[in-house]
Parts: structure tokens; sequence; C-alpha cells
């Protein structure tokens, strides 16, 4: 039973945003954005150490980070069954809808190029072409997350990467979840490999054992695989760095202070690094949303590290109004934001900066975590202001293609000389007009 003092003690922050001061504000914007960067010496350790002993280094690593002996890191073809025996069809059918409505979303990412006439006979197009190699990460251990596979898996398969590489950490028994090798197979992944932590991003990277070098590393997990992915992606491509989690709400007094405690605590259960603000100009919707996060966090299962969160990274903003909502939206740039309010496609528009956005108070965050068929990898800490989600666009390039007549190239050969004398580049100049010499 929950002690009204334990209660107190959880109750989410209230504050008035114009009263924040700069240093407030700051940390607030930061969140826990120092999480990774304190990880790095001893990442950089463990990168270094993969990329000169291999093998020897995976194991010793598994063994001492996940508790396990692994005799052969790569999943078998039997492995890949059993899990789809043992876990129960009505999830099975449940990653069939999700895989399905991912796939659906995210086919209508590659639209044919046109073939653009820039000049009469000069013509300028773009050709999809996929990355080859990926190296896809799944977070597991002491869970499974089986949409992180999906939400990676698709897309690559969208974008037609000829080779997948995935990988997960065993649980002690050296085994990755059934759950997790379930998703798998029914994305059509061919190598999944029993690796976590920074070992297993470092063995994509530069390939070590059994694990191939990739040419480009995805996928989000702990503080420890965001410190790794930054190290590597000197010397490989990475999609971006991603956690820890957050949420963002912008409701009026039209929103249900259930709904939008329930949707900051499902934020705040990710972990205690996770950050969930609620921006509202409505004192009464404030403190019912407090008292109703207050209540529920008291029946959670993962109570302690959601309490935690709620207590570090947790804050209701009183705000003049939803235009000042907005605009603050646009500076903390969150992953994700939900806009709860009746005119809810106004304020849409006044939004430049998130991640990912969830429209009215039927659409959760945790929708979109699972099967509405949006992606979950989304840019975390304020990185929203520059990338977006995870898309087929990741998994591939687009490159161009030029084609001239004779006719068009003549019809460009002055403008082309002009500017390349006025460079001082002969040859390039030279390369022009020798073609009309003959």
């Amino acid at each position: 039973m929950t002690t009204d003092a334990t209660q107190a003690s959880s109750r989410i922050r209230i504050d008035t945003l114009a009263r924040l001061d700069s240093e407030q504000r700051r940390a607030l914007l930061r969140r826990a954005g120092d999480v990774q960067d304190e990880r790095l010496p001893a990442v950089r350790a463990i990168v270094k150490n993969v990329r000169e002993r291999g093998d020897a280094a995976l194991r010793e690593y598994t063994a001492r980070f996940d508790g396990a002996t692994i005799e052969q890191f790569e999943v078998q073809p039997e492995e890949y069954e059993d899990a789809l025996r043992v876990v129960p069809p009505g999830v099975l059918d449940a990653l069939g809808v999700a895989i399905d409505n991912i796939q659906r979303f995210h086919e209508s990412h590659l639209q044919p190029q046109p073939v653009v006439e820039t000049s009469p006979g000069v013509q300028v197009w773009r050709e999809w072409r996929p990355i080859e190699r990926v190296g896809l990460y799944a977070p597991g251990g002491g869970a499974a997350y089986p949409s992180s596979v999906l939400m990676n898996v698709v897309p690559a398969k969208v974008a037609g990467c000829s080779e997948i590489v995935l990988c997960s950490p065993p649980d002690r028994a050296g085994r990755v979840p059934a759950v997790t090798l379930a998703a798998a197979s029914l994305a059509g992944v061919a190598r999944t490999f029993k690796l976590g932590g920074a070992q297993a991003v470092a063995a994509m990277a530069y390939g070590a054992g059994p694990v191939p070098r990739v040419q480009k590393v995805f996928g989000a997990g702990s503080p420890w695989v965001t410190a790794a992915k930054l190290v590597v992606s000197a010397d490989v491509e990475i999609d971006m760095p991603a956690g820890p989690s957050e949420i963002l709400i912008i409701a009026d007094e039209t929103a249900d202070p259930a709904m939008l405690a329930a949707d900051l605590l499902a934020q705040s259960e990710h972990g205690p690094d996770s950050a969930a603000v609620l921006l509202t100009p409505s004192v009464e919707l404030a403190d019912r949303t407090a008292e109703e996060a207050a209540l529920q966090l008291a029946l959670l299962p993962l109570r302690g590290r959601a309490g935690e969160a709620l207590r570090s990274y947790g804050r209701i903003l009183l705000t003049e109004s939803l235009e000042d909502a907005a605009a603050f939206a646009n500076e903390y740039a969150p992953e994700h934001l939900e806009i709860v309010v009746e005119a809810s496609d106004e304020l849409l528009k006044l939004v430049v900066n998130a991640g990912s956005i969830f429209l009215g108070g039927y659409s959760p965050v945790a929708s979109g975590d699972y099967a509405t068929g949006a992606n979950h990898v989304i840019p975390t800490g304020g990185r929203a202001a520059t990338r977006g989600p995870l898309s087929v666009e990741y998994f591939g390039k687009w490159i161009q293609v030029q084609r001239l007549s004779r006719e068009g190239l003549l019809g460009l050969r002055e403008t082309v000389v002009a500017l390349a004398e006025a460079e001082g580049l002969a040859a390039h100049a030279r390369s022009i007009d020798v073609r009309f010499e003959r």
C-alpha cells in the first residue's frame, strides 16, 4: 500500500514556464543529455578491444555484462523455428499486423523520380540505390523489444538492402528472447547474433568474430549503445544517436487528465533518465494530471524507475497560452509530441521541431510505438530540430544521373566555359571545348 508521503514524493513538479530562470530552463532542455557522454571513455576502450581482439573480446564482454557463456554467437535456423512455436499465436498475429502497417507506410517513402529537362537536351534525374549491408541493434537483456526489430528491419527490406545483420543481447542462458527471434523471422532477417551493448556495435562497425563488417549501424539502445554509436561514427555511418526517450504534451482544458497522466507514465517507465513534460495554460488540468500521475504510478509494476524519471525529468509547465506552449515545444524539439487541444490542426501548423506528432486524445504515443506504421526510432535530446524519424531513406541513397545530347551540351558550352575560366580551371573548360573542335 502506498503511503501519502510516498505518493507526495512521487508527485510530478508543477512550474510556471515564464518564471523559470536561465539555468532551470537550460536543465529542462538538456534533459539527460550527459548520460552517454559520461560513458565515452569506457566505451572507447571496449571498441578498441573488440577491434584488436575480435571474437575473444566479444566472449569476455558477453560473460561480464550479460552473464552468458556463448559457444555460437549466430542464431541457428532451429532457434527461429523454436521461437515461432513458443510465442503465443496472439502475439504472432500482433507482430503480423504491425509488420503490415509499418511496410505500408514505409513503402510510400520511395516515390518514382521524374526526369527533369533543365535545358533543351539536358536531362537530370535521381535513382535509388540501397545500402548493401546494414547492421541493426535491438535492445534486450532484461527485457524483449520485438517492436524495435520491426522498426529497423521492415524499412531496410523496403529499401532493398541485400544483407541485414541483427544483434540483440542474450539472457544468462545465452538465448535471445523468443519473441525477438519471432519478430526477426517474420520480418525476414537471415542473420541474428547474440550480442549486446557497446561490443555489439563495435562488432558490426568493424567486423569481429562471426559478425561481418557493415556499412551503416542502426538502432536504439542503452546509453552504452548510444555512446558506442558515437564512437564508431568516425569510421562507419550511423542512423542517429537515440535515447533517452522523451515525451512532451501540449494540452488544454478539454483534455482528460487520466489519459495525459497515463501517457506521461508510459514514457517514464522506459527508464530513470526518460523525460516527460506537459505544457498547459490550465491550472486545473495541471493539478488534476499531477494527482492522476501519482495515483497511477502507485499501481505500476515499474513504478520505481518511472517514479525516478518523473522526479528527475518530469515536469508540468503552466504557459500563458497554447501559442507559448508551441514556441517552447519548438525549442525543446521533442522525440514525441502529443497535441491534445480542441483545435489540434491549427496548433500543429505552429510546430516546426518534433520527431513524431500525435494529434488528439485517442492518439497516444504507445500506438505509434507498436502499430500505426510510423517508425518509433526518432531523434532525441533536441536533435529533432534537424533530423527526422528513421525512414526508408536512411537505408540507401539517391544517385544523380545526367544525360546530355550534343545539342544540349552546346547550349551550356558558353556557361560552363565561362564559369570554369572564372575559377581558373582550364582543363574543365577544355573538356567542354574539345567536343566541338573535331
